[in-house]
């Protein structure tokens, strides 16, 4: 048993004790007396607790906070404290904290927020948050509230057992309420939330809702002063035969079913215990209107001012108010069942138990008596316990510590049976200081502790309300059963009970051997040595396997000061065990395996502390020899790990705050098993792995350490040289930062290997050059799965070269008896193991040099940085790349391609600076690509990478990776990115494309077609996120690109006849690759496109992308297309849909052509917006996107529509001239068919500009001009309307150069020639002095 989770709260003594002193005597039994007086509740959840005295209370919060000690620990503080009394004269005598489960998805079942119930005697029961806000306050009855009690879901432990409903029991002395939880969590949620809002508008007046409850008049008692409710409950058929015949006599009558009944058990005067029966149904819930308290100005000026604890304000001013009680419900009468008939005893506090079949009683005698609910009689009876405190501690077995058992298979358990239950009796005397835990019914006295006389026993018998069969089991609530709050020390003390006490009696040889776990880990952490301390152990019990259980648990929890005395104990164990006639083999071998994993850990600390003289470092000429390479191959090797290293270092931290020699003895026998001389290691988790070999082998490979002395120690200890290999290899691949700074550990490994691999049973005897060693391949595979390259790749080497070295020693020891005297130095021994270590090394390097890539990063970034562009990169491993497939390392670098955040077409500089026959061409495009891309100064890596990976990072495989790379990381963040198709060939192209048409595109694109043709306009921001799932800025950039994705694939079309199928080779190194079909492989099995239907999709993107772009308004693009044409977008582009054809509808070309208007006319409009800023050239007429001339493509879309191209390019030269960019229509002019026709347009408008001339004021004494002109030239003047052109503000000059381009271009017997005649003389005949400025 234990008592323990002390939570200090010595915040709230000072302000009590001084209080209590002010009004009570100075002795020492008075003053810590003062907790006895006061009604005190602390909430299940442990964070609230409330102490009440007369009017006045606090509300005391659980905060974590810093102990005199440095520690973290939990300690209560002042939330709220003032006076609660509303009433003249009332005062609190009972209080309840009550934790409200979450609502929220995210933390179903979890407490909310905790209501504080207080009653009061004046009949008042209110209810208040944690910050003191009154919620509700509700009269349920005129006398005083005498007590508050909840009852809050459980499950059910067995099947066919009563569910419990939630319920607040409130006693009066002649009435009990109870009010359904339901009903009563409802209404404080509906409470709380108005009075929020309430305090937030200033508005007062809210309803609550109304709440239900029940009210019952006891009768046929003298004296109530406690309560318990029981619940519902079902009489068995003899039962309810007994009890009717009791009631009605002979002749009762019987119903089929038995009815359902409340149990309310009281106690106090005849009879000293009364059971009261109340049959469901009989009496209908009241529904009273509560009187909702909001913080008005009254009351939060009476809360703020009431400081301090407990009254201690001298005076505090109130308003008088005039309050009318409201109406009382008439209680229903409830007679008494039966009883305990006994005049003399008067019971004082009744604790039900957490099963509801037992329930205590203390009384006025000293006595505490155990009833049975269930049959109404006394089971037992304790004496001696005067002005008692009772609770209840309910256990559940932990089924792990269980012995197996032969039981029924049970469907509410696992094969061992469902977990057993337990329940003990807590009783505090506080008359003579105790506390004492019994085991009922009938069981012993299983616990006491000597705790003070002035403590309070806190029971609440409920967790938290509002939950349901189903919000309480995805989450257990972390609440306390019974806890003793102390006021002299400060401190609140929970209470647990092992399960296994239920179980036991006094001479429990089990309870023996827990004492005697206890007893061990007292001595072995008391700081002074007893010489003469002896443990005796229980060597006939029959459960020493808990015992050696615990005391595993005990010696693992001993420092590395203190293991010796576990040594000295131990033996002391042995020598005394050995006299005896019966010895438990299992505890003597048990201690002492664990007495030579110690002495294990002994000499090994003795090694690591005993310093040796290091050796010179080896030159690189010596570590070439080392590891068998020529010199040219050594330096490579260092540059490659020295780029890696430059590279790695940016992007990896590594913590090096603890020692790596240092182990706690705790940890070492954790990790470590000693059984039949052969030391196994756990399965551990990787860190804890690396411990245990950095505690071995770190000083031995920094120099620090004698190798062969920890091997040789090691290997009689009983390890295994595969289990040493293992922990080697995890130290050292884990340690690559140290070891790439510390060249001389590789000599050390290759010691510590070669002194490995001689061990016994390292190597097979029966090993051959032609077969593969367990050995080496044990080390290649932790290569192949290493994430750290570059300690892989050296300890790769060290591999080879003691492999090479036992291989050549072999050898020579086999054919030195063949030939004697010949010349063998140049001889080079093969071997199966060999030639795998050349494969590990090259992929290794290949890795090292990909890894290296990943990890460099370009030197400029101008562009927006993607979210996605910051995430890092994976680490490579071989096996990662051998199991990724054949597109794996391009879909590596096509990943660092998009991070870097570059065009992939600078990937095409690597192979043009690789290409040693560099054409004149080749360099002008190389210098090219330099000028585009200024980061493409890093590309030393890039050219590695190229010479590894010929094949792998061919730059069409590359650009296509490169392509479905971007199209993913768009379909992630589409507001950043963009996908495109660039650099990649025609034969493949195909293929991308369609892929990505049908993963990520057309489902997007379909959505935004709907919802532009719903809207009929270019939707807004909001909508488009809302169905689309990106910004409107977003979706006019995807539509763009569908645009172009399907322009691609026609091009792609045409083409790919001519192209042939690249050839995906894989370099030698990587045949052995398995894993998903490359994207370039999927690519080439797709099937063909249907050209029409391409064309078709294509239209549709481009019509949409320009309503986008334009922000063309009364627009729906789907009325541009017959129903065959609907019926055929967002299909497969492989298949053969039924398109339009023939003529068109005249109402639908109508529309079609008023469409293809408007897109002129908007750009048109852009245009001259652009030009007033600044001149652009032609190549920029369109801002939004270079390139893009938007007249030429509606006249394209033109001809798809089947409306007149010349009619768009006509209106565009009209608009060019409406807008006053002459010099821009005069150009346009020239790709005009039916220049008639547009001449008689511009004729109507260059008429409109004279018009405005005249008679708008631009010329002077314009109307006197326009008398002398002819009348019909006249006439057809006035009758231009100005405002139809778009720039009035023309020169004359230029409106004369254009009606000369009109007259040029009419021909004489036109009608209007004449006319245009007139209308040049006019415009010639104005004078430059009448031209106002």
């Amino acid at each position: 048993m234990q008592v323990g989770a002390e939570v200090m709260w010595s915040v709230i003594k000072s302000p009590f004790s001084t209080a209590m002193e002010e009004e009570e005597s100075n002795s020492k039994n008075q003053r810590n007396y003062w907790l006895q007086d006061c009604v005190l509740s602390l909430s299940p959840t442990n964070d609230l607790m409330v102490i009440a005295n007369e009017q006045k209370a606090v509300f005391l919060v659980s905060k974590w906070k810093h102990s005199d000690k440095g520690k973290e620990e939990m300690q209560y503080a002042v939330g709220w404290s003032g006076s609660l009394n509303v009433e003249e004269g009332e005062c609190v005598s009972s209080v309840l904290c009550i934790p409200l489960a979450s609502q929220k998805r995210s933390s179903t079942g979890r407490p909310d927020w905790t209501c504080i119930v207080v009653g009061f005697t004046s009949g008042y029961v209110r209810f208040y948050t944690e910050s003191g806000v009154l919620l509700l306050a509700q009269l349920l009855n005129e006398d005083p509230v005498l007590q508050l009690k909840c009852r809050t879901y459980e499950i059910p432990r067995h099947p066919g057992v009563t569910e419990q409903n939630e319920e607040l029991s409130i006693l009066y002395p002649a009435a009990i309420v109870t009010i359904d939880g339901f009903s009563l969590f409802q209404s404080l949620r509906a409470c709380r939330n108005q009075v929020a809002r309430a305090a937030a508008s200033g508005n007062e007046n809210v309803q609550p809702p109304p709440l239900a409850y029940k009210k019952w008049g006891l009768q046929d008692v003298d004296t109530i002063v406690d309560h318990a409710s029981i619940g519902i409950m079902t009489l068995c058929p003899f039962d309810q035969m007994k009890t009717a015949s009791n009631i009605g006599g002979y002749n009762a009558a019987i119903k089929n079913s038995p009815p359902a009944m409340s149990q309310y058990v009281t106690v106090g005067a005849n009879p000293f215990a009364g059971f009261f029966f109340a049959l469901e149904g009989s009496s209908q819930p009241l529904l009273s209107h509560v009187a909702l308290a909001v913080a008005s100005k009254l009351t939060s000026a009476l809360f703020n001012a009431a400081s301090g604890w407990l009254g201690w304000k001298s005076k505090h001013e109130e308003e008088p108010v005039q309050k009318q009680k409201p109406k009382v419900e008439p209680a229903t009468p409830l007679a008494v069942r039966f009883g305990l008939p006994d005049s003399r005893r008067h019971g004082e506090r009744i604790c039900l138990s957490p099963c509801n079949t037992l329930a205590a009683v203390t009384d006025e005698f000293g006595r505490v008596i155990l009833l049975d609910v269930t049959r109404g009689l006394a089971v037992r009876m304790w004496k001696g316990y005067r002005d008692a405190e009772v609770g209840w501690i309910q256990t559940v077995e932990d089924l792990q510590e269980r012995e197996t058992e032969k039981m029924d298979s049970s469907p509410f358990g696992n094969a061992q049976g469902p977990s057993r239950v337990a329940q003990f009796l807590v009783i505090y005397a506080p008359r003579r200081g105790i506390l004492e835990v019994w085991s009922t019914q009938q069981g012993p006295r299983v616990g006491a502790f000597n705790v003070g006389k002035y403590c309070r026993l806190l029971y609440p018998g409920y967790k938290i309300m509002g939950l349901n069969n189903v919000t309480s089991q995805g989450w257990q609530p972390q609440t306390y059963q019974i806890c003793l709050v102390d006021p002299v020390s400060g401190i609140v003390k929970t209470v647990h009970v092992p399960f296994h006490l239920a179980l036991s009696d006094k001479k429990s040889e089990r309870a023996k051997d827990m004492h005697l776990v206890k007893k061990l880990n007292a001595l072995l952490k008391a700081k002074t040595s007893d010489s003469g301390s002896m443990i005796t152990f229980s060597n006939n019990s029959s459960k020493n396997n808990y015992f050696m259980l615990e005391f595993q648990k005990s010696s693992c929890s001993v420092c590395v000061f203190h293991y010796s005395r576990l040594h000295v104990q131990v033996q002391m164990q042995f020598y005394f065990s050995s006299e005896l006639e019966c010895v438990d083999e299992g505890l003597m071998q048990f201690c002492a395996n664990k007495l030579k994993l110690l002495h294990l850990y002994e000499l090994v600390s003795k090694l690591n502390s005993q310093s040796i003289q290091k050796e010179t470092s080896p030159s690189d000429n010596d570590l070439a020899k080392l590891l068998r390479l020529e010199e040219k191959d050594f330096h490579r090797l260092e540059t490659l790990l020295e780029n890696y290293k430059k590279e790695n270092t940016k992007t990896t931290t590594q913590l090096t705050d603890e020692k790596d020699d240092t182990l706690s003895v705790k940890m070492f026998l954790e990790y470590l098993e000693y059984e039949k001389d052969v030391i196994t290691v756990k399965n551990m988790e990787d860190g804890e792995y690396v411990a245990l070999g950095s505690f071995f082998f770190w000083k031995c490979l920094c120099g620090e350490s004698s190798t062969e002395e920890m091997c040789h120690a090691l290997e009689s200890a009983g390890f295994s040289p595969q289990t040493l290999l293992s922990l080697l290899l995890n130290l050292w691949l884990s340690k690559e930062k140290d070891i790439l700074d510390k060249p001389d550990s590789v000599s050390c490994l290759h010691t510590m290997l070669s002194l490995l691999s001689k061990m016994k049973v390292a190597i097979d005897e029966s090993w051959d050059t032609q077969s593969v060693s367990p050995w080496w391949q044990q080390m290649r595979t932790a290569c192949v799965q290493s994430e750290n390259n570059g300690a892989a790749l050296l300890s790769a080497h060290v591999g080879h070269s003691v492999t090479a070295q036992i291989i050549d020693s072999v050898t020579e020891k086999k054919f030195s008896k063949i030939v004697v005297g010949s010349d063998t130095e140049s001889w080079e021994a093969l071997s199966l193991d060999t030639e795998y270590w050349k494969l590990l090394l090259k992929q290794l390097e290949d890795c090292l040099i990909l890894q290296t890539l990943l990890h460099s990063k370009v030197t400029k970034r101008t562009k927006r940085v993607s979210s996605l562009q910051t995430e890092p990169l994976g680490r490579l491993s071989v096996k990662k790349l051998l199991e990724a497939g054949k597109g794996g390392i391009a879909d590596m670098v096509a990943k660092w391609v998009f991070k870097q955040g570059f065009s992939p077409i600078i990937l095409n500089v690597a192979q043009y600076k690789n290409n040693t026959d560099s054409t004149e061409e080749s360099v002008e495009v190389q210098n090219n690509l330099f000028l585009e891309e200024p980061e493409s100064d890093t590309g030393l890596e890039r050219i590695l990478a190229y010479q590894q990976f010929p094949c792998s990072l061919e730059v069409d495989v590359v650009h296509a990776h490169c392509s479905w790379e971007c199209v993913v990381q768009w379909n992630k963040d589409p507001e950043v990115t963009k996908f495109h198709l660039q650099g990649v060939v025609s034969v493949i192209v195909l293929g991308i494309a369609l892929m990505m048409w049908n993963t990520f595109i057309v489902k997007r694109l379909s959505s935004a077609t709907y919802l532009m043709d719903k809207v009929g306009k270019a939707p807004k921001d909001r909508l488009c996120r809302r169905d689309v799932g990106m910004s409107d800025t977003a979706m006019t950039a995807f539509l763009g690109c569908c645009s172009e994705l399907l322009q691609t694939l026609l091009e792609a079309d045409v083409t790919s006849d001519e192209m042939q199928a690249p050839v995906l080779d894989t370099e030698d190194a990587w045949v052995s690759v398995e894993g998903p079909v490359s994207i370039v492989e999927l690519a080439l099995e797709q099937k063909r496109i249907h050209y029409p239907l391409v064309e078709h999709q294509f239209v549709l993107c481009t019509i949409l992308y320009a309503i986008m772009r334009l922000s063309l308004k009364s627009v729906k693009p789907l009325s541009l297309f017959d129903s065959k044409g609907k019926n055929a977008f967002f299909k497969d582009l492989t298949s053969i849909q039924l398109l339009p054809s023939g003529d068109m509808d005249p109402n639908m070309l109508s529309i079609r052509q008023q469409f293809l208007l408007k897109i002129v006319s908007a750009a048109v409009q852009t245009l001259c917006s652009s030009q007033k800023d600044k001149e652009v050239s032609e190549e920029e007429l369109f801002p939004f996107e270079k390139g893009k001339n938007w007249p030429t493509l509606a006249a394209d879309l033109a001809q798809y529509l089947q409306i007149s191209e010349d009619l768009v390019r006509r209106h565009y030269v009209c608009e060019l001239y409406s807008y006053g960019m002459d010099h821009l229509g005069e150009e346009a002019f020239l790709q005009v068919a039916d220049k008639e026709v547009l001449a008689s347009q511009l004729l109507v408008l260059a008429g409109q500009r004279l018009a405005f001339a005249l008679l708008h004021g631009q010329i002077k004494e314009g109307m006197d001009f326009l008398t002398r002109l002819p009348p019909t030239l006249c006439t057809w003047l006035k009758a231009m309307d100005p405002q139809e052109i778009q720039n009035v503000e023309v020169p004359i000059a230029t409106t004369a150069k254009l009606v000369s381009k009109v007259i040029e271009h009419l021909p004489e017997n036109h009608g209007q020639y004449s006319l245009a005649l007139n209308l040049i003389e006019a415009v010639e005949a104005i004078p430059a002095t009448l031209v106002s400025i």
